[in-house]
């Protein structure tokens, strides 16, 4: 194992029986998940947190002026002590499945059940932690069109490739004070809802730590509901940082590998990598891509985000590729192919 995966686990493991000694227990964070009828892809978080005592008031958060919550700082996500190698318990349709967390607390599983087509929950536990409801979209084999959509600075403006912005964004801003895309949470819906039952799936190279925002974020600006896949930015077994361009890369032949007959509308931005991702994922399963839309960021935007993307790729008559600085644009040209 790497040097600093061994620091980071003899780090956690500190943290963890500092936090059990004070009375921390484990806490399940669920997440959206996603599967086919004769399978579901279960994901999960363990986290230690201090339990609520018996008869103890819970202090509600100071009301803001504008009616909100007070702010909720991108830091305190980051501060949570994961369980390590923790024994989660699946239960779905009757059955019940042990499965063991990975050295970052995270369950990322798959679980054999025979489920109809829509939206199931699966109820997750660790140890004495309490149940938690895990909402799963079962999707039918008819379904012929999915969408798969990058986050940061296609959904979200958060022009994260540069490291003071990328630190300012994700651990200081209010997370109220993060800016939808304009015209995106419109265009994801109107893609979800031309094709009922079709997935959505959010996929980012984000830390797992910031799921719980990022969810908060994508229902309070109306995106249709998916699943995120998410990662850690940890160091691994063999490297010190994980590649956020291989996780994308593995998740998106993941999904055409699970769902061979549905062609994904692939939506990105040209500030990192996405065009070129998508481009080496068409060529390798051509018949799982519907179309790929690219939002074109501002000049602004483009200088703090290191730059544009220099890859240059052509669509085709079957798969088109569109480009827009916004989802209304966007949307327009897609209807123009037949896809809204």
């Amino acid at each position: 194992m790497h040097r600093a995966a061994r620091i980071e686990d003899w780090v956690h493991e500190r943290r963890e029986s500092f936090a059990r000694r004070r009375g921390h227990r484990p806490t399940v964070i669920p997440f959206a998940g996603y599967g086919s009828t004769g399978w579901v892809r279960i994901l999960c978080r363990v986290l230690l947190a201090k339990p609520t005592k018996p008869g103890k008031a819970v202090r509600a958060r100071r009301p803001r002026s504008d009616g909100r919550d007070a702010g909720i700082r991108g830091w305190r996500s980051f501060t949570s002590v994961p369980v390590k190698n923790v024994m989660v318990t699946i239960e779905i349709d009757g059955q019940t499945h042990l499965v063991r967390a990975d050295r970052g607390g995270v369950v990322d599983t798959v679980v054999p059940v025979r489920l109809a087509p829509g939206w199931h929950t699966a109820r997750l536990h660790a140890e004495s932690s309490a149940v938690q409801d895990a909402p799963i979209l079962v999707v039918a084999p008819a379904v012929r069109h999915g969408v798969i959509s990058d986050v940061d600075d296609t959904v979200m403006v958060t022009t994260l490739p540069r490291p003071l912005l990328a630190a300012w964004n994700t651990f200081v801003l209010d997370e109220h004070a993060r800016v939808p895309t304009p015209g995106m949470a419109v265009l994801l819906e109107r893609l979800a809802a031309a094709t009922p039952g079709s997935p959505v799936i959010y996929l980012s190279t984000g830390a797992w730590n910031v799921a719980p925002t990022l969810s908060r974020f994508l229902s309070r600006n109306l995106y249709p509901a998916g699943a995120l896949l998410l990662t850690d930015w940890g160091p691994t077994h063999d490297r010190l940082f994980r590649s956020g361009k291989e996780h994308k890369r593995e998740n998106l032949r993941r999904l055409a590998q699970e769902f061979p007959s549905i062609g994904w509308i692939l939506i990105g931005d040209d500030g990192q990598h996405d065009e070129t991702i998508y481009s080496e994922f068409q060529k390798e399963f051509p018949g799982s891509v519907a179309a790929v839309a690219i939002r074109q960021l501002s000049p602004s935007e483009a200088v703090l985000a290191g730059g544009r993307s220099q890859a240059s790729v052509a669509g085709t008559a079957d798969t088109p590729w569109v480009y827009g600085p916004d989802g209304s644009s966007i949307a327009n040209q897609l209807a123009e192919h037949g896809l809204l």
